[in-house]
């Protein structure tokens, strides 16, 4: 008899496949978020589980799953979704997937860059209006992304996939990180360490790398953006609660910053409702990784640290609470 698993959201055809092989899967029917009853519902005999960031996976529904629970892979890089010390604590495994999304993401925080600084949105909306009447030496003036300061704030791997990618443009990169990175990998992405009030001052573009933590939590708030250039672009990659949005919606109504380009919110999937009525400012529906290669492989990931568990009664590849097993 295959082992149950319980996923949260189907997933792309090819993973979705290989879930369907090796287990008797329970999927989500609908095309949205379960309410927080369905999830209870779902897990309810479960052996495994497959959530996504949109699912909050605390001690209740680990407890509503029962103690066959044995595995919780999550569909993602983060995992500030699931209350691991309860998991932990139950000598449940947590997996998830990390490094597959480090070049998606970061070719997703080059476009949002790219679109906000020369103004793509708002060129697309004013063709398709009808509005195009001709060339024109003043028609929708952007900004310069080349030869421009690129403000990194964090440096794992995703932000180091923006500084290398932010070479080809000739820009000046500068990154601040708890912790600072060795001389081989500031040589080989041409970023130099500063510390977080350098990089807010002189940066005319600020992209977010990092995770959410209780430090990082409103990391940019109304006095971060204060010290940002008049000129400056905000990009968050990363997650919406590292971004203070009331602040953020203030100072660019008041022009203290030049725009932003989000693809994820604080309170998703609400967005702030004065963000959404800014032309300055280019808002995505949490699409970082967003490429059929890789959802797919993130999903084959996610069914690769369910197989290590349920399967072969090992340790997941992609083990976030290594210290169930010692």
């Amino acid at each position: 008899m295959k082992p149950r698993v319980m996923v949260t959201r189907r997933l792309p055809r090819r993973a979705m496949a290989v879930l369907d092989q090796h287990f008797e899967v329970r999927c989500n029917p609908h095309d949205r978020v379960l309410t927080r009853e369905e999830l209870l519902e779902g897990v309810r005999g479960q052996q495994g589980l497959l959530p996504l960031l949109t699912d909050p996976i605390d001690d209740a529904v680990m407890g509503a799953a029962g103690k066959q629970l044995r595995i919780i892979a999550n569909y993602a890089v983060g995992f500030d979704n699931i209350d691991v010390a309860a998991a932990t604590a139950r000598g449940i495994a947590v997996g998830n997937t990390p490094g597959v999304l480090t070049d998606t993401t970061a070719d997703l925080t080059m476009a949002l860059i790219l679109t906000v600084s020369r103004r793509i949105v708002e060129g697309d909306a004013y063709a398709r209006a009808g509005k195009y009447q001709g060339w024109a030496p003043e028609l929708l003036l952007g900004r310069d992304v080349h030869h421009q300061t690129l403000g990194l704030m964090g440096f794992g791997r995703i932000g180091q996939a923006v500084a290398r990618r932010a070479v080809g443009f000739d820009m000046r990169i500068l990154y601040h990180a708890r912790h600072r990175v060795s001389s081989e990998v500031e040589a080989r992405t041409g970023a130099r360490y500063v510390d977080q009030e350098t990089l807010l001052r002189e940066a005319d573009i600020i992209s977010l790398h990092v995770p959410l933590t209780a430090r990082t939590r409103h990391l940019i708030g109304a006095d971060e953006l204060s010290m940002m250039k008049p000129t400056a672009f905000l990009i968050n990659t990363a997650r919406g609660e590292v971004v203070d949005e009331a602040a953020l919606a203030e100072a660019l109504e008041a022009e203290r910053i030049a725009g932003a380009g989000l693809d994820v919110f604080e309170r998703e999937p609400r967005i702030h409702p004065a963000l959404t009525g800014m032309k300055q400012v280019v808002l995505l529906p949490h699409v970082g990784s967003a490429s059929i290669a890789t959802r797919t492989r993130m999903g084959e990931m996610a069914a690769e640290n369910l197989m290590a568990v349920l399967l072969k009664d090992q340790q997941p590849p992609h083990c976030v609470n290594p210290e169930i097993y010692r």
